[in-house]
């Protein structure tokens, strides 16, 4: 007569009958202490994400965007600059150039050349910044390859490529905003030259 198996207890099993019917103050007296396991699906699931790299991810991000809103703020203000520097020369130039071309006359015209100059570098197209990916480099990375890669792992790589693109713009942005700065001086500086032509 053929016995039926018994499957051998599970550990989880155990546990359950052993603590079963048990209070707090058994739990305490005994040797062998109640415990309990509590599983994280988020750790034990390689699949879910890790909700701090989507926010770190998400922050870098926004510092991008961030940045890429600077250098349109600097194109506009350069527009602006040209725009004080040929109203001044044309209101105070008009005055002081009325009695002939003076030292003082000369330097304002440099001064407004310079600022011309200086106006272009700031406009000119720096085609080296970078403010977005590549939607072919994307599907050839994380997508269409052999091992398709998770939104977790995704979200970590791409964040460690803006916080490069971020370094590699921010020495570009910070030559612009000196660059700026120096026609700031030089706008400053054609006007009390021309005033000092029409007051001498």
């Amino acid at each position: 007569m053929q016995e039926n198996a018994v499957d051998p207890p599970t550990q989880s099993a155990l546990l359950s009958r052993n603590t079963a019917g048990r209070t707090d103050g058994d739990c305490a007296k005994d040797s062998n202490p109640c415990t309990t396991t509590v599983h994280d699906a988020s750790m034990s699931d390689p699949t879910t994400e890790d909700p701090r790299i989507a926010f770190v991810y998400q922050e870098a991000l926004r510092g991008l965007v961030q940045q890429q809103a600077a250098v349109e703020s600097l194109h506009n203000r350069a527009a602006t600059l040209v725009f004080a520097a040929s109203f001044a020369g044309s209101l105070l130039g008009s005055r002081a150039l009325g009695d002939g071309v003076g030292t003082w006359d000369w330097i304002a015209i440099v001064l407004l050349l310079l600022i011309g100059a200086v106006t272009v570098g700031l406009l000119w197209p720096y085609y080296d910044l970078t403010f977005r990916f590549d939607p072919a480099d994307l599907l050839a990375r994380y997508v269409d390859s052999d091992q398709p890669t998770s939104m977790q792992e995704m979200h970590r790589a791409l964040a460690l490529r803006i916080k490069a693109d971020f370094q590699r713009n921010g020495r570009v942005v910070r030559r612009l905003r000196e660059t700026f700065q120096v026609a700031l001086v030089l706008l400053l500086g054609e006007m009390l030259a021309w005033m000092l032509s029409i007051a001498g």
